[in-house]
Protein backbone atom coordinates (compact mmCIF):
# COMPACT_ATOMS: atom_id res chain seq x y z
CA UNK A 1 0.00 0.00 0.00
CA UNK A 2 1.25 3.82 -0.79
CA UNK A 3 0.81 6.82 1.69
CA UNK A 4 1.76 10.19 0.77
CA UNK A 5 -0.46 12.45 -0.89
CA UNK A 6 1.49 15.69 -2.78
CA UNK A 7 -0.54 19.22 -3.13
CA UNK A 8 0.96 22.06 -5.98
CA UNK A 9 -0.41 25.88 -5.63
CA UNK A 10 -3.23 25.11 -8.69
CA UNK A 11 -4.38 21.92 -7.99
CA UNK A 12 -4.21 18.65 -5.83
CA UNK A 13 -2.08 16.22 -7.47
CA UNK A 14 -1.44 12.78 -5.46
CA UNK A 15 1.66 10.87 -5.25
CA UNK A 16 1.27 7.03 -5.03
CA UNK A 17 1.38 5.70 -1.18
CA UNK A 18 3.72 3.39 -0.85
CA UNK A 19 2.25 -0.41 0.69
CA UNK A 20 -0.78 0.92 2.55
CA UNK A 21 -1.86 3.87 0.36
CA UNK A 22 -3.25 4.08 -3.53
CA UNK A 23 -4.55 7.22 -5.30
CA UNK A 24 -8.14 7.94 -5.39
CA UNK A 25 -10.53 8.79 -7.87
CA UNK A 26 -13.38 10.17 -6.51
CA UNK A 27 -15.37 12.65 -8.43
CA UNK A 28 -17.94 15.50 -7.45
CA UNK A 29 -21.12 15.64 -9.33
CA UNK A 30 -22.98 19.15 -8.86
CA UNK A 31 -26.77 19.67 -9.99
CA UNK A 32 -27.94 22.85 -10.63
CA UNK A 33 -31.22 24.51 -11.31
CA UNK A 34 -32.40 27.59 -12.73
CA UNK A 35 -35.45 29.03 -12.40
CA UNK A 36 -35.81 31.61 -14.44
CA UNK A 37 -38.93 34.64 -13.94
CA UNK A 38 -38.24 37.42 -16.18
CA UNK A 39 -34.91 38.88 -17.86
CA UNK A 40 -33.79 40.97 -14.29
CA UNK A 41 -34.27 37.92 -12.53
CA UNK A 42 -32.16 35.71 -14.75
CA UNK A 43 -29.26 38.29 -14.85
CA UNK A 44 -29.61 38.05 -10.73
CA UNK A 45 -29.26 34.04 -11.39
CA UNK A 46 -26.47 34.34 -13.94
CA UNK A 47 -24.71 36.38 -10.93
CA UNK A 48 -25.47 34.28 -8.18
CA UNK A 49 -23.92 31.21 -10.20
CA UNK A 50 -21.35 33.08 -11.12
CA UNK A 51 -20.20 33.63 -7.61
CA UNK A 52 -21.71 30.44 -5.87
CA UNK A 53 -18.89 28.76 -8.38
CA UNK A 54 -16.23 31.29 -7.12
CA UNK A 55 -17.14 30.53 -3.70
CA UNK A 56 -16.88 26.69 -4.01
CA UNK A 57 -13.47 27.05 -5.95
CA UNK A 58 -12.24 28.59 -2.80
CA UNK A 59 -14.01 26.13 -0.50
CA UNK A 60 -11.99 23.82 -2.17
CA UNK A 61 -8.56 25.72 -2.21
CA UNK A 62 -9.12 25.81 1.54
CA UNK A 63 -9.89 22.53 1.94
CA UNK A 64 -6.08 21.10 -0.30
CA UNK A 65 -4.61 23.86 1.98
CA UNK A 66 -6.49 22.16 5.36
CA UNK A 67 -5.32 18.54 3.85
CA UNK A 68 -2.11 19.76 2.76
CA UNK A 69 -1.40 20.82 6.28
CA UNK A 70 -2.40 17.51 7.99
CA UNK A 71 -0.18 15.94 6.34
CA UNK A 72 2.76 18.06 6.91
CA UNK A 73 2.05 17.08 10.62
CA UNK A 74 1.88 13.75 9.78
CA UNK A 75 5.21 14.28 7.88
CA UNK A 76 6.91 15.63 10.92
CA UNK A 77 5.52 12.79 13.55
CA UNK A 78 2.52 14.99 14.55
CA UNK A 79 0.00 12.65 14.16
CA UNK A 80 -2.72 13.09 16.83
CA UNK A 81 -2.89 17.03 15.05
CA UNK A 82 -2.82 14.86 11.98
CA UNK A 83 -6.03 13.14 13.02
CA UNK A 84 -7.69 16.71 14.32
CA UNK A 85 -7.14 18.36 10.94
CA UNK A 86 -8.39 15.69 9.09
CA UNK A 87 -11.70 14.66 11.36
CA UNK A 88 -11.93 18.60 10.81
CA UNK A 89 -12.12 18.62 6.76
CA UNK A 90 -14.56 15.71 7.45
CA UNK A 91 -17.07 17.32 9.02
CA UNK A 92 -16.53 20.56 7.00
CA UNK A 93 -17.81 18.30 4.04
CA UNK A 94 -15.28 19.26 1.82
CA UNK A 95 -14.63 18.29 -1.87
CA UNK A 96 -15.12 14.21 -2.76
CA UNK A 97 -11.74 13.71 -3.78
CA UNK A 98 -10.05 14.66 -0.29
CA UNK A 99 -12.88 13.87 1.63
CA UNK A 100 -12.00 10.30 0.68
CA UNK A 101 -7.96 10.72 1.01
CA UNK A 102 -8.77 12.75 4.59
CA UNK A 103 -10.66 8.89 5.48
CA UNK A 104 -8.11 6.89 4.24
CA UNK A 105 -5.82 8.69 5.76
CA UNK A 106 -7.25 8.48 9.08
CA UNK A 107 -7.16 4.78 8.71
CA UNK A 108 -3.62 4.67 8.24
CA UNK A 109 -2.51 7.05 10.84
CA UNK A 110 -4.71 5.44 13.46
CA UNK A 111 -3.39 1.94 12.24
CA UNK A 112 -0.15 3.51 13.04
CA UNK A 113 -0.88 4.82 16.06
CA UNK A 114 -1.91 1.11 17.20
CA UNK A 115 -5.04 2.10 17.52
CA UNK A 116 -6.96 -0.67 15.77
CA UNK A 117 -10.65 -0.02 16.28
CA UNK A 118 -10.71 3.32 14.72
CA UNK A 119 -8.46 2.36 12.08
CA UNK A 120 -11.24 -0.33 10.63
CA UNK A 121 -14.23 2.32 11.40
CA UNK A 122 -12.45 4.68 8.87
CA UNK A 123 -11.46 2.05 6.58
CA UNK A 124 -14.91 0.35 6.41
CA UNK A 125 -16.04 3.86 6.24
CA UNK A 126 -13.58 4.43 2.98
CA UNK A 127 -14.91 1.00 1.31
CA UNK A 128 -18.75 1.56 1.43
CA UNK A 129 -18.44 5.20 0.45
CA UNK A 130 -15.69 5.39 -2.38
CA UNK A 131 -15.73 2.72 -5.11
CA UNK A 132 -13.94 4.33 -7.80
CA UNK A 133 -10.27 3.45 -7.90
CA UNK A 134 -9.84 -0.70 -6.47
CA UNK A 135 -6.20 -0.07 -5.91
CA UNK A 136 -7.92 2.24 -3.25
CA UNK A 137 -10.23 -0.47 -2.08
CA UNK A 138 -8.20 -3.31 -1.81
CA UNK A 139 -5.96 -1.25 0.53
CA UNK A 140 -8.62 0.02 2.57
CA UNK A 141 -10.04 -3.61 3.11
CA UNK A 142 -6.13 -5.06 3.62
CA UNK A 143 -5.67 -2.32 6.18
CA UNK A 144 -8.73 -3.91 8.16
CA UNK A 145 -7.62 -7.43 7.35
CA UNK A 146 -4.05 -5.93 9.34
CA UNK A 147 -5.75 -5.01 12.30
CA UNK A 148 -8.13 -7.56 12.90
CA UNK A 149 -4.52 -9.93 12.05
CA UNK A 150 -2.40 -7.67 15.07
CA UNK A 151 -5.77 -8.01 16.82
CA UNK A 152 -5.21 -11.70 17.06
CA UNK A 153 -8.72 -12.14 14.87
CA UNK A 154 -7.62 -14.67 12.23
CA UNK A 155 -10.43 -15.54 10.80
CA UNK A 156 -11.36 -11.84 10.32
CA UNK A 157 -8.32 -11.19 8.66
CA UNK A 158 -8.00 -13.95 6.47
CA UNK A 159 -11.69 -12.75 4.99
CA UNK A 160 -10.44 -9.34 4.33
CA UNK A 161 -7.25 -10.37 2.48
CA UNK A 162 -9.47 -12.43 0.69
CA UNK A 163 -11.88 -9.75 -0.69
CA UNK A 164 -8.85 -7.43 -0.90
CA UNK A 165 -7.95 -9.75 -3.38
CA UNK A 166 -11.79 -10.20 -5.08
CA UNK A 167 -11.99 -6.31 -5.06
CA UNK A 168 -8.50 -5.36 -7.28
CA UNK A 169 -8.26 -9.55 -9.17
CA UNK A 170 -4.21 -9.50 -10.62
CA UNK A 171 -3.21 -6.31 -8.77
CA UNK A 172 0.12 -5.74 -8.05
CA UNK A 173 -0.30 -6.21 -4.22
CA UNK A 174 -2.10 -9.84 -4.88
CA UNK A 175 0.99 -11.95 -4.08
CA UNK A 176 1.08 -10.18 -0.65
CA UNK A 177 -2.65 -10.43 0.31
CA UNK A 178 -2.27 -14.30 -0.63
CA UNK A 179 0.59 -14.66 1.36
CA UNK A 180 -0.98 -13.24 4.26
CA UNK A 181 -4.43 -15.00 3.76
CA UNK A 182 -1.73 -18.17 4.25
CA UNK A 183 -0.19 -16.88 7.26
CA UNK A 184 -3.46 -16.13 8.56
CA UNK A 185 -5.08 -19.60 7.95
CA UNK A 186 -2.11 -21.31 9.52
CA UNK A 187 -2.57 -19.40 12.73
CA UNK A 188 -5.91 -20.58 12.65
CA UNK A 189 -4.81 -24.49 11.79
CA UNK A 190 -6.35 -24.42 8.58
CA UNK A 191 -3.72 -26.10 7.09
CA UNK A 192 -5.74 -27.17 3.54
CA UNK A 193 -7.08 -24.00 2.99
CA UNK A 194 -3.22 -22.60 3.52
CA UNK A 195 -2.16 -24.84 0.95
CA UNK A 196 -4.83 -24.14 -1.85
CA UNK A 197 -3.77 -20.62 -1.70
CA UNK A 198 0.10 -21.60 -1.32
CA UNK A 199 -0.59 -23.03 -4.99
CA UNK A 200 -2.69 -20.56 -6.91
CA UNK A 201 0.82 -18.36 -5.54
CA UNK A 202 2.61 -21.21 -7.07
CA UNK A 203 0.31 -20.96 -10.21
CA UNK A 204 0.65 -17.25 -10.54
CA UNK A 205 4.14 -16.34 -8.75
CA UNK A 206 6.59 -19.96 -9.10
CA UNK A 207 10.06 -19.13 -8.88
CA UNK A 208 9.61 -15.50 -7.53
CA UNK A 209 10.74 -14.48 -3.83
CA UNK A 210 7.77 -14.53 -3.17
CA UNK A 211 6.34 -17.95 -3.65
CA UNK A 212 9.74 -19.14 -2.12
CA UNK A 213 9.40 -17.29 1.26
CA UNK A 214 5.88 -18.09 1.48
CA UNK A 215 6.37 -22.03 0.98
CA UNK A 216 8.93 -21.86 3.56
CA UNK A 217 7.01 -20.60 5.79
CA UNK A 218 4.19 -22.74 5.15
CA UNK A 219 6.59 -25.86 5.62
CA UNK A 220 7.45 -24.62 8.73
CA UNK A 221 4.26 -23.65 10.21
CA UNK A 222 1.90 -26.10 9.17
CA UNK A 223 0.86 -29.18 10.93
CA UNK A 224 -0.25 -31.33 8.42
Amino acid sequence: MYNKVKLTKRQIKEDKFTAFVLRSKAQVTENWQFVVIGVVLLALVIVGGVYYINSQKTKKLESAQQFAQAMSNYRNGNKQVAVAGLNQLLEENPDAKIAAEATFMLGTINYELRNYPEAIRYWEMYTSKYHDDKGMQASAYAGIAACQENQGNYEEAAAKYLEAIKVFPDGPLEGDYREAVIRNYLALGKVELARAQLDTLKEKFKGSELYNRTARYFSEHSRS
